[in-house]
């Protein structure tokens, strides 16, 4: 089983980003997804961004896990 995190874009440089889940701020690669762009969200598995996702899927998954 794996697990991923959904976390926002706060800022990019080259393939690398700093992501913020919900107050905690992390570097990860960004090279799975290179057409994402700051203030949007993705899903993070292991380090790497792995997906684009919307604010509304944000929002459900942080419904979910209150």
């Amino acid at each position: 089983m794996c697990l991923a995190f959904p976390g926002k874009v706060i800022s990019i440089k080259g393939q690398q980003a700093i992501v913020d889940f919900d107050g905690v701020k992390k570097e990860i690669n960004i090279s799975l997804v290179p057409d994402i762009k700051e203030n949007e969200f993705v899903i993070v598995h292991a380090g790497f961004a792995v997906e684009k996702m919307s604010k509304k899927s944000k929002n459900e998954i942080d419904k979910l896990v209150g």
